[in-house]
């Protein structure tokens, strides 16, 4: 290193440690990138920047990492530079940077690596960025502190001045000399081919953090109003409603402003700096899963459309607040009208938000814009998040996606979009809900409160002590190879007639639909609320005592770790004293002492809020519930009886809790859950037979509990199945009607916490499964017919559920 860059290094130290605070993406490099601290480690970077080089200092020694800035000592005995750049920083007076010359460095270390082949350098990619400013069609005065590629030394003044705050240190998978020396080719070349491929590299990390060039509002309404769909829309409009042309396309015009989102990204740091502050007031932590698989389908150039479940209007923020602090640009947010208020519309519509109204239906001039809008977002390359499942879930579970954006992305697919394109399945979890009163109340039947400032001003009011947030990824479902599965001649619909819909798209949605909705509950988050909930409700009078809900939270951690439900599902690394104590800490619980210890119960008239929470993971524990409810009901079953009974009960709650294992897989994990059941003591094995713990044993409480987890569920199969049983043949309307009431009663009569339990969209699920699974016949005029398929389901069912119910639907008069 040169005495020159020696003293400008100690020169800019502590102004820049004052004004830079560095985010390094990722947080665990050793985990996620595979980088060995242990090794030798070059950084490259893209520019050569005195600041840059600063910030990865600051960032590798939170990191734990060699510096940067320390020179590196190889068996050749010779001193290398620890940091390496692909250009010089842009002349104040010229517009372009000239090459470094790392070329010869790197053929230098490729033939160490031939002398030396025990040798293993780790080349480490590090993209340093200031903000993350998208380019302009048309440049500002703004674009003074716009990061650019090679910016001169006195706009990297300003970027520091201004931008010290929004810095991100995101690094790439190391790159393995010793690999690279053994490639067939002189070093000069492989030391060329290498600096080749890391530029693309670096192109595509800007694109991802930072998004496309933005586009104006002539150049989007242009692209849109000439797109051969609207001009067809627009003579169609002018046709039937016998207007002029021009009234005609100033309608459409109206549209594109009611729809379009206006992106700034100085609002989006903005915003930023404000949610940090208020997720430090209201959350313990946000905790984020698989956030990698995103950042590799950008770094390979990928559109990404994030496909999340839908709990709160919290998810607008934490989403894409966690999507901008792991090196990714936010996305634009498909935002119902209903959140387009003064001044929040405005706001939303700033940090990215576009927004759709409730129903398309009879409006063909506005499908045509907004469908045009969409595919051009896909075009330009800006990721895109919608919510699959139209509105907030108010029961907790996922509930049936409405599929019109799935439509429209693969029908934007059908026309061409010039990239790869893969949706993100995202799960989203809270210890605590702000909305979750006002849930329950819809669901007893109150009418839904319209968005309001005084709603927005009332929630920010009561934000506090929300526990911990959880973003969990999914597997990303590319759309070419779900196509190519699915639908293997899609690509014909190109060359035919592109915008007319072909007859497989409607089966192809839903079936992209529901593997979205599994998807995104493949990769649940749990955590205490959740699990808490899910024992407390499962208690006879909702109350336990401290050990024992304690030993159920050991008992349930320890079946989720040792047999996990899917491999991207994950568990929090506590004890179960610390969960407890995490989850007492939210003052969600009432404790209160006698002579033996500490009791703990819901808030007074709360067990109803509690059922949300539980709904979240509820999916997780259908099985081992299934498992334990059958050993109780029957005092005991043999293996295969198991089995059998899983077989037949799976489909259904498959369908209902979207659930993702094939039937086959679904038996192998019930398999490997007996046996974990059987390792941890809630199931025993008497000669052929499970049987549950004898009543004196510690585990008998966590076996117990388990086996009322998913009494609800079994006892809306048995309402439903007894219906058809007594009628035999009913419309379906009628039979969902009469289902509600019977299962209303009995919430009524035996204290059924939970107003989902005769929640329409959930009995009208149930109703679906069996269609589809052929235990329901239809007759001629459309009304369901019972079968003996539905009767040895009912006869599977019924010993489920606790006696005094079954007894009432036995002897319930129907009419």
């Amino acid at each position: 290193m040169s005495w020159m860059r020696k003293t400008l290094l100690s020169i800019f130290h502590y102004p820049v440690k004052w004004l830079v605070r560095a985010h390094s993406i990722p947080v665990n490099v050793e985990q996620e990138l595979g980088i060995d601290k242990s090794k030798p480690i070059i950084y490259l970077l893209p520019t050569n920047s005195v600041t840059d080089q600063l910030a990865l200092r600051m960032s590798t020694q939170a990191l734990g990492l060699p510096s940067p800035t320390e020179p590196l000592t190889l068996t050749d005995d010779k001193q290398y530079p620890g940091s390496l750049f692909l250009r010089k920083t842009q002349p104040l007076f010229r517009t372009a940077a000239s090459a470094t010359g790392i070329e010869d460095v790197f053929a230098r270390l490729f033939h160490v690596h031939r002398d030396h082949p025990e040798l293993d350098l780790q080349v480490v990619p590090v993209f340093v960025s200031w903000g993350r400013a998208p380019g302009k069609g048309n440049p500002g005065l703004g674009d003074l502190i716009a990061d650019k590629a090679a910016p001169s030394w006195l706009r990297k003044l300003f970027i520091v001045l201004f931008l010290g705050r929004d810095n991100f240190i995101s690094y790439s998978k190391a790159v393995s000399t010793r690999v690279m020396a053994k490639q067939h080719h002189s070093d000069q070349q492989i030391a060329q081919k290498l600096v080749r491929v890391a530029s693309t590299h670096f192109h595509r990390k800007r694109q991802g953090m930072t998004g496309p060039t933005l586009l104006e509002r002539q150049e989007l309404n242009n692209a849109v109003l000439g797109s051969d769909a609207v001009r067809r829309a627009i003579a169609e409009e002018t046709r039937s409603k016998k207007i002029s042309h021009d009234e005609a396309k100033a309608r459409a015009r109206e549209y594109i402003t009611e729809i379009a989102a206006d992106y700034r990204e100085g609002l989006v740091r903005f915003g930023d700096r404000i949610l940090t502050r208020i997720w430090n007031k209201i959350y313990n932590g946000i905790s984020v899963g698989h956030a990698e698989r995103v950042r590799e389908l950008a770094a390979n150039g990928h559109e990404i459309i994030y496909v999340p479940c839908h709990r709160s209007h919290m998810d607008y923020l934490l989403l894409t607040y966690v999507i901008y602090h792991e090196g990714m640009v936010t996305p634009h947010i498909a935002a119902g009208i209903n959140l387009n208020f003064w001044p929040v519309g405005k706001i939303f519509r700033r940090g990215g938000a576009f927004f759709l109204r409730r129903s398309f239906a009879g409006n063909k001039l506005y499908t045509s814009v907004f469908r045009e809008y969409l595919e051009l977002l896909f075009n330009k390359g800006y990721s895109v998040k919608y919510y699959p499942e139209g509105g907030r879930s108010r029961t907790g579970r996922l509930i049936p996606p409405k599929t019109g954006m799935l439509a429209m992305t693969l029908q934007a697919m059908i026309k061409g979009v010039n990239r790869p394109v893969s949706i993100v399945p995202v799960y989203i979890g809270y210890e605590n809900v702000m909305e979750v009163k006002s849930y329950q109340s819809e669901l007893k039947g109150s009418s839904k409160k319209k968005e309001s400032n005084w709603q927005v001003f009332s929630a920010i009011r009561k934000l506090k002590n929300y526990g911990h947030g959880y973003v969990n990824f999914g597997e990303p479902l590319q759309l070419n190879q779900f196509l190519e599965k699915h639908v293997p001649n899609w690509r014909d619909c190109r060359e035919a007639e592109p915008e007319k819909k072909p007859a497989w798209l409607t089966p192809a949605v839903n079936t992209l639909a529901t593997t979205v909705m599994e998807t995104i509950n493949q990769t649940a988050a749990i955590n205490g609320m959740a699990l808490t909930s899910l024992c407390i409700l499962s208690s006879k009078t909702h109350t336990m005592s401290e050990g024992e809900l304690r030993r159920a939270l050991d008992d349930y951690l320890r079946l989720l770790r040792q047999a996990p439900f899917s491999d991207d599902a994950t568990v929090p690394d506590l004890s179960a004293d610390q969960m407890l104590a995490e989850t007492l800490a939210l003052k969600r619980f009432t404790e209160t002492r006698d002579d033996y210890g500490k009791l703990i119960s819901p808030q007074a008239d709360s067990a109803v809020y509690l059922t949300y929470y539980r709904n979240n993971i509820l999916h997780l524990f259908a099985l081992p519930g299934l498992v334990m409810s059958a050993v109780f009901a029957n005092k005991g079953m043999e293996k295969n009886a198991v089995l059998r009974l899983v077989a037949a009960v799976y489909p259904l709650l498959q369908k209902e809790l979207f659930m993702y294992m094939s039937q086959d897989r679904a038996l192998e994990y019930t398999a490997e859950l007996i046996d974990e059941l059987k390792e941890i003591g809630l199931l025993q094995q008497r000669g052929r037979k499970l049987m549950p713990p004898d009543s004196h044993e510690r585990s008998f409480h966590s076996a117990w509990l388990l086996s009322r987890c998913m009494q609800e569920t079994f006892q809306r199969y048995a309402v439903v199945l007894t219906i058809l049983h007594k009628e035999h043949e009913i419309s379906r309307g009628e039979l969902e009607r009469t289902s509600r009431q019977v299962a209303e009663r009995l919430s009524t009569l035996f204290g059924l916490n939970s107003p989902e339990f005769y929640d329409k969209n959930v009995l009208s699920s149930f109703v679906s499964a069996l269609r589809e699974h052929h235990w329901l016949d239809t007759a001629s005029d459309g009304s369901l017919r019972y079968t003996e398929e539905c009767d040895g389901l009912r006869r599977d069912v019924m010993p489920l559920v606790w006696p005094e119910i079954a007894q009432h639907l036995e002897n319930v008069a129907l009419r």
